[in-house]
């Protein structure tokens, strides 16, 4: 299997399989955070869309690794970050990290975020061994509590 990542157009057939890794990869989430996860909202619609604004960009055919990229004012934000589970541990993750990464320095941005959750201590910990350190923290509408933690990577 080639690592290399392909971006996938509004259009392809590859958005379903997308949405359908985003889902199994971020199942293991429920009851563990709180809110739920805002992948209990992404339809198809919604991912094709984002992949006419942004960017998404996944490897394997079938589609085994992804991810969201959103060029913001300053920085690329990386969202929905999700690899097929029997393939956990084999630098897929880590592969399209550094991808976001050029595609940060490409667009001239300064940095990758994204956002954990405050309960999965383990992406925390995953995220850091690849370079991203905790920056803010936030809490979902409703909540006094913090609900995410912001980690950044410059490029």
């Amino acid at each position: 299997m080639t690592v290399t990542p392909v971006q996938i157009p509004p259009d392809s057939p590859h958005v379903q399989e997308v949405l359908d890794l985003i889902r199994r990869s971020f199942a293991y989430m429920d009851g563990r955070i709180d809110p739920p996860s805002s992948m209990h909202h992404l339809t198809l619609d919604a991912l094709a869309a984002q992949a006419a604004a942004g960017e998404v960009w996944a490897i394997g055919a079938p589609v085994v690794a992804s991810v969201v990229l959103t060029p913001r004012a300053d920085v690329l934000y990386l969202g929905k970050l999700a690899v097929s589970e029997d393939l956990r541990g084999q630098g897929l993750a880590r592969h399209l990290i550094e991808h976001a990464v050029r595609r940060a320095r490409a667009l001239g941005l300064s940095a990758v975020d994204l956002q954990t959750r405050v309960e999965l201590v383990e992406n925390h910990a995953a995220f850091a061994r690849l370079g991203f350190r905790q920056v803010a923290t936030t809490a979902h509408a409703g909540f006094d509590r913090p609900t995410s933690l912001t980690m950044r990577r410059t490029v």
